[in-house]
């Protein structure tokens, strides 16, 4: 169990922990009992379902947790994230940064998409998802419209190219300058971001999020 969790009420300490299980019902039953309560929305996200999700990342780094383990813990932290995200643009709290994600143009994969955009937002970004299949235009409109991070999912190295071609579109759009692009994906590589002028690569969800806080730090 991590450090963070030590001050929590038994109560937090049961969200935080109902995270890290996967416990949906516990996560958004907790959460709503806090709000409840009285606690500001802010600590539970700051406090409470950040700090469990870093577990999480934590957790598969070291190879205690795989794949699915975070998915389902990904899941029940947006069960509480559901019932925070309304009252949190209520109350002006700020999100860490904001993120577009999609899986580029011809790949139609989307598990690790979807995961790395469960562990964006519960590292406190707001997450646009551009789904599977986006185009290059997609990736640029999503920057004009504004957003700190352009993260790229590739799953095959037929479909690794439009990620050249997407950055080549931000490029000719006048906008490369205005974001930071994160790729990632199987095939990918950080050589490969390198030789496509990416700003940074991920291997895996939880590092995504971590460096996608490096790039907009």
């Amino acid at each position: 169990m991590g450090q963070e969790a030590a001050e929590l009420t038994v109560r937090q300490q049961e969200i935080f922990e109902g995270v890290l299980r996967g416990k949906r019902e516990v996560v958004s039953e907790g959460v709503a009992a806090e709000l409840k309560a009285g606690t500001m929305p802010g600590a539970l996200l700051f406090d409470v379902l950040i700090p469990a999700m870093k577990e999480v990342g934590d957790r598969f780094e070291r190879n205690e947790y795989f794949v699915p383990e975070m998915l389902i813990a990904a899941r029940a932290m947006q069960s509480g994230m559901a019932l925070l995200k309304p009252l949190l643009v209520e109350s002006g709290v700020e999100p860490v940064g904001k993120v577009a994600i999609g899986t580029v143009k011809g790949d139609l994969h989307d598990i690790g998409k979807n995961l790395v955009a469960m562990m964006m937002e519960g590292s406190g970004f707001e997450v646009v998802d551009l789904g599977v299949d986006a185009s290059p235009d997609k990736f640029v409109n999503a920057v004009k419209e504004g957003v700190d991070v352009l993260a790229m999912s590739a799953l095959l190295t037929t479909t690794m190219p439009s990620m050249k071609t997407t950055i080549d579109a931000l490029v000719e759009a006048g906008v490369r300058d205005q974001v930071k692009v994160l790729i990632g994906g199987a095939p990918v590589t950080q050589a490969y971001a390198d030789q496509i002028g990416a700003d940074g690569y991920a291997a895996d969800a939880s590092s995504a999020a971590t460096k996608a806080e490096e790039l907009i730090g």
